[in-house]
């Protein structure tokens, strides 16, 4: 299993939300610096997620997230882009400057042929991101300021035929809270695609990331877990938690 450190853009500043909460910001500074940390730790991948694009669409720190990618090419990492992928263009710009995946939640719901377009044209680097609350019942976008009136169930059935690098899976009212992952969602949802799984939301220690590492359904297991709020604040180090992902038996 892989470990993708986050680093959440706003205004330009590395920042946690607490359930994807705008009002509830924790500033962490300047996210060139964090990249460097983790880095420095042994880090290989890095979630990037611009949350002011995510919310409105508009990309107001590209600039940022471009130079991100860049610095973390020189640093030997691989970047997953997210927040506000809703044209081709946007998909395009982020591969273009480095990316090796974007993750596309909002245009996924409202847009399926744009999906289907951007898996077509950048083959084994378009990720879907499906964020969620209400155990499932509801798929939130635009910076999990909407409903898209769906279940995570239904989500992940529209895109059973397309060949999506990987599914991003966020549990919100976890996320940025370190109270543990939602197992027993994480497991319905092995359960429900046939596509790589990424988890997110929760994790505060290598206990955590272990019963990632372990959980399994219909004979497979997850890709990756995202950790941000842990990592950033100390609680856990890359190294251990490379080490957790990767251990065995």
């Amino acid at each position: 299993m892989n470990l993708y450190c986050a680093v959440d853009v706003q205004d330009g500043r590395a920042v946690r939300l607490v359930r994807g909460d705008f009002d509830e910001r924790r500033d962490f500074g300047d996210p060139l610096a964090l990249v460097r940390r983790y880095a420095s730790q042994g880090a290989r991948w890095l979630h990037v997620v611009d949350l002011d694009a995510a919310r409105t669409g508009q990309a107001r720190n590209r600039d940022v997230v471009l130079e991100i990618a860049r610095e973390a090419r020189e640093l030997e990492m691989q970047v997953q882009c997210s927040g506000g992928v809703r044209s081709r263009d946007d998909a395009a710009q982020l591969i273009a400057g480095g990316a090796h995946r974007v993750v596309v939640g909002t245009a996924a719901q409202k847009d399926p042929a744009l999906l289907r377009e951007l898996c077509d044209t950048f083959p084994s680097r378009v990720g879907v991101g499906v964020d969620h609350r209400a155990r499932g019942a509801q798929v939130a976008l635009s910076g999990w300021t909407e409903s898209s009136g769906v279940s995570v169930e239904e989500a992940l059935a529209r895109l059973e035929d397309l060949p999506v690098a990987a599914v991003v899976v966020t549990c919100i009212e976890r996320d940025g809270t370190l109270e543990g992952p939602d197992l027993e969602g994480l497991r319905r949802v092995l359960g429900a695609t046939p596509h790589a799984v990424i988890a997110s939301g929760g994790v505060r220690s290598t206990q955590d990331l272990a019963s990632l590492r372990e959980l399994s359904a219909a004979g497979r297991r997850l890709e990756g877990a995202i950790v941000g709020m842990a990592l950033v604040q100390g609680l856990l180090e890359v190294r251990e938690a490379i080490s957790a992902c990767e251990a065995s038996g």
